[in-house]
Order: C-alpha cells, then sequence, then structure tokens
C-alpha cells in the first residue's frame, strides 16, 4: 500500500480532507528524509567514510597507513629511478649509492607510520585492558548491594578508570536514554575494539539473557580480565631477554663487518693493488681485481635485511606480533644505513 492510498484511508475515515498536493508534499518530505539517512550512512562506512574523513580512516588502524604510503613510496621510488638514469646514466644504478638510498627512503616512509600508530595503539590497548577488571569488580559489587545494573553503571562512572573513563560515561549516557543494557554494553566492547572487552561483554550479555546469577557472572568476567592482563605481562617480561639478545646480536653482526670492512678487506685490497702494480703473478689471487665499494654496498644490504627482519622477529617473540617490531626494525636499518654512509 503506497503513502497515497494509506493517507486517503485515514482521511475518509476521520472526515477530514487530504488534497493531493498535500499528499506529494508528505512524500517528497519523507524521501528527503531517507535520502538524508541513506546518505548519512554511507558516509559513515566503506569510501564514503574515506571520502569524507580521509586522515581519520588512514589513522584509525595502522595498516591503514598503507594505502597512503605504499602509493607515495612507490612515486618516489618511480621517480627517482627515472632521474637517476635521465642524469648519470644506468651505471649510476651499480657504481653508487644513490639507488640504495632511495630505497631506503621509500621504505621508511611505509613502515614508520605503521611503527608509530602500532605503538601507540599497543599502548591504548594495554591502558584499556588493564582497567576493565576493576570496572567489572565494581560493577558485581554495587549489583551484589541489590542496584540494578543500569544504575550501577551510572554509579561506577562517577569513579577514575583511565583510559577507559571516558568510555564508560558513554555508556552511562546511551542507557539514560533508556537503551538496553545488553546493547550499551555491545556498543562499549565495540568501541574499545579489543578481543578481551568483547570476550567479556559476551559473556555478561549471555548471562543476563539466560537470568543467572549477574554478579557472579561480572566477578568471573573481572577475574578472567585480570587474568589475561597478567599472563599477558608475565608473557612480556619472560621473553624481554630473548628481544634483548636479538637486538645485541645484531650490534654484533654490525660490529663483525665494520671491523672486517676496516681491517681485513681494505688490507688486503690495498695489498692487492700493491702486487698488481708490480707485476707478480700472485695478484690473481689477491683482491687486486675485486671493487671494495662492492663488498661494503654488500654488507650495507645484508645490515638493513638483517635489522628489518630480526625487529620482526624480536617483536612476534616479545609481544607475540610481528607487527609489533617494526619500531625495533625501524631503529635498526636507520643505524645501519647511518653507519655504512658515514663510518664505513
Amino acid at each position: 500500500m503506497g503513502i497515497k492510498d494509506l493517507l486517503g484511508r485515514l482521511g475518509r475515515r476521520g472526515g477530514a480532507v487530504v488534497s493531493l498536493a498535500d499528499i506529494d508534499r508528505i512524500e517528497a518530505d519523507q524521501q528527503k528524509i531517507f535520502s538524508r539517512i541513506e546518505h548519512e550512512r554511507k558516509s559513515r562506512t566503506g569510501f564514503g567514510k574515506f571520502l569524507k574523513h580521509p586522515l581519520q580512516v588512514i589513522t584509525e588502524k595502522p595498516l591503514n597507513t598503507l594505502y597512503a604510503t605504499v602509493p607515495v613510496a612507490a612515486a618516489l621510488l618511480i621517480c627517482g629511478f627515472i632521474f637517476l638514469i635521465m642524469e648519470y646514466g644506468i651505471t649510476a644504478l651499480f657504481i653508487t649509492t644513490m639507488a640504495d638510498d632511495l630505497v631506503f627512503i621509500a621504505v621508511l616512509i611505509v613502515i614508520v607510520p605503521v611503527a608509530v600508530l602500532d605503538f601507540y595503539e599497543e599502548r591504548r590497548v594495554r591502558s584499556l585492558e588493564d582497567y576493565l577488571p576493576n570496572f567489572f569488580r565494581d560493577l558485581a559489587g554495587m549489583n551484589d548491594s541489590g542496584m540494578p545494573l543500569p544504575n550501577a553503571v551510572h554509579m561506577v562512572s562517577a569513579g577514575e578508570y583511565g583510559a577507559l573513563t571516558p568510555y564508560i560515561r558513554k555508556m552511562d549516557s546511551e542507557i539514560s536514554w533508556n537503551s538496553p543494557f545488553v546493547d550499551a554494553m555491545w556498543r562499549f566492547a565495540e568501541r574499545i575494539g579489543t578481543p578481551l572487552a568483547e570476550r567479556s561483554v559476551d559473556l555478561i550479555s549471555k548471562a543476563t539473557a539466560s537470568g543467572g546469577d549477574v554478579g557472579e557472572v561480572l566477578r568471573a568476567a573481572a577475574k578472567d580480565a585480570y587474568d589475561f592482563v597478567y599472563l599477558w605481562t608475565e608473557r612480556r617480561n619472560s621473553m624481554m631477554i630473548y628481544t634483548v639478545i636479538i637486538i645485541v646480536s645484531f650490534f654484533v653482526f654490525l660490529f663483525v663487518i665494520a671491523v672486517l670492512t676496516g681491517t681485513f678487506l681494505t688490507t688486503m685490497a690495498e695489498a692487492g693493488k700493491a702486487v698488481a702494480s708490480s707485476g707478480s703473478a700472485g695478484s690473481a689471487f689477491m683482491m687486486g681485481g675485486a671493487d671494495l665499494f662492492t663488498y661494503k654496498r654488500m654488507f650495507s644490504h645484508c645490515a638493513l635485511l638483517q635489522g628489518f627482519f630480526s625487529g620482526l622477529v624480536a617483536g612476534q617473540m616479545g609481544e607475540g606480533r610481528a607487527l609489533a617490531g617494526l619500531k625495533f626494525s625501524t631503529m635498526m636499518i636507520i643505524i645501519s644505513w647511518i653507519l655504512f654512509r658515514f663510518f664505513i
């Protein structure tokens, strides 16, 4: 049944006369409302959200920065290589380190934003999850005293829970507008966006729906959250020594390369040149025919690769996520580049 038929019937039953112009105006207003709702929905999800808030979408998750940094890095590489070839010829890619420097800068453009955002995101998650056990425990205490859960949330929202406080107060505001407690809890977990929060809220919502002892469930959720945070902290502290070993091993690797390049290879190259200039047949077995620059460049590539992948391994072992090791990778490849460009 269309809106015209519905309004016509209502008009006839109520004795009122509804003109076609009024019906058309109401339909037009209705269409405008639906169009605005649909436009707002598209602007909050997918590509529409990116067009409206590009910076927010890019910084929402660490890996989202790749949408911006990878094209920039690729453009830098392409333009840089074209410039080098046109300015210095194709041989510039092999007899200079300018091509290596371009690749190094492009890699930094890609990984530095990811490493920085992941570092701050990890701190945010840890700060939120540290206060979750206290929040659930206080809710359980309020509920045990006979206070309904919405009122308990309102009382708890007046407390201080660090980074979790704004999320609790927003949930209290939703409940004050007659939003169901379970729905408000789910939106609370979605805003926090951590697996621990979603798991705890899932447990609480199912217990509330089944009519069980919510106080006991809240205490169980608090204990589960506390155990999770405690075990994660213990794991990080226990694996810290392996992270340190990986970083120290990298610096030992750099020290060995620096000593090898600065003493042995340099001495062999000078001796080889001296033998070659004397015309001795033994020069074929010396480094006179080898380019010391090639060895240094090869060692610099090895150091950069070693630093990058050692950082990922350190993150995987220390925090259980390879992405968390990008901060170590960034630090180590910068040190490697500085060492080989200015000291070796």
